[in-house]
């Protein structure tokens, strides 16, 4: 594993690729396109050199609509299709095996196992690990793998490894050096980065916007939270989500952290399924007014058993609205 600034040694990664006969990709539970187009990617360049690839998620049950459009998909089968032994497995932007989901007893039956990610709160479970916290997505370590590993990056894979890096830096708010070369780089491919970017994030259901007018009707501000620093937050209930996808759900995250008079963000979601369990996505400034260079919400979200980067995190817990609210609260200090 490394951080920010450090090289990566892609060598052990390389060999077990090269070497691999059959390769199982596993994205992260509720994937986004940083996951799904790493998978992706992955399996059209494996595909290409003739070696049988699978690529699956634990759940939802299906793909999210924005992003059918991605090259590749034809490589995405469901987690029962998943083979119970294979000659390589390799996880993409997953920080954790708990991350895959049911998908993780698949671990067992792989020769070798192999962890592609940019999260800092990566517990390295593969064999091989990949890591580098300093990588503005996965997408984008993937590109640099695949540079060492020397794959041409074509339309295609360029399509898959610009839909994660668009989003996960919230379209190139969040950057670092090599950011812009990078999507320069993918875009001289001749992909139409404008409109990967309009399928993935400004395009929205109906059924989004009264979603969206019932779920900002619960928010609520918390100026005292972390020395001043605030937190706003809003849930999401299950009966607010009738007819509206899991990636519907996820973008609220985006609007609450808009709050000028917060520079932490939350959004609790309650399982669809299951009882008193609510997924929670955290965010804070980087800086500005009243962030102090910025909250760690990854450290916060570890303490309560989940993880992420430093400006974007979440975890799972369960109670009542009242308690996981008073539970992050307390986190924050």
């Amino acid at each position: 594993m490394t951080t920010s600034g450090n090289p990566v040694d892609f060598d052990a990664a390389v060999a077990a690729l090269t070497a691999a006969r059959s390769v199982t990709i596993l994205c992260h539970v509720q994937p986004d396109a940083d996951t799904v187009g790493s998978g992706l990617a992955l399996a059209l360049v494996l595909h290409r050199r003739g070696v049988p690839v699978w690529v699956s998620f634990d759940e939802p049950a299906d793909l999210p609509i924005s992003m059918r459009s991605l090259p590749g998909v034809q490589h995405l089968v469901r987690p029962a299709e998943v083979p119970r032994e294979v000659d390589l497995l390799v996880a993409v932007d997953c920080g954790s095996a708990g991350r895959l989901g049911a998908l993780a007893d698949r671990l067992a039956g792989a020769t070798t196992t192999l962890v592609i990610d940019h999260h800092r709160s990566n517990t390295c479970f593969g064999m091989i690990n990949v890591v580098d916290a300093g990588a503005e997505s996965t997408t984008s370590l993937l590109a640099r793998l695949f540079d060492a590993w020397g794959v041409p990056i074509d339309p295609e894979v360029a399509h898959c490894l610009y839909a994660g890096l668009v989003t996960d830096t919230g379209s190139f708010r969040w950057v670092r050096p090599g950011t812009h070369r990078l999507a320069e780089r993918l875009l001289d491919t001749g992909i139409d980065g404008a409109e990967i970017a309009r399928t993935l994030l400004d395009t929205h259901p109906f059924d989004w916007l009264p979603m969206l007018s019932r779920v900002l009707g619960s928010a609520r501000l918390e100026p005292g939270a972390r020395g001043g620093i605030g937190l706003a937050y809003a849930f999401v209930r299950r009966d607010d989500v009738a007819g509206v996808h899991s990636e519907e759900v996820e973008s609220v995250i985006d609007i609450i952290r808009t709050t000028a008079e917060a520079g932490i963000a939350a959004v609790f979601k309650e399982s669809r399924s299951v009882d008193g369990r609510w997924t929670v996505s955290l965010r804070s400034r980087d800086s500005g007014p009243g962030a102090q260079d910025g909250v760690d919400v990854a450290e916060v979200a570890t303490a309560l058993g989940g993880g992420g980067h430093r400006f974007a995190a979440g975890y799972t817990t369960h109670g009542r609205p009242e308690d996981v609210v008073a539970a992050l609260l307390s986190e924050l200090g």
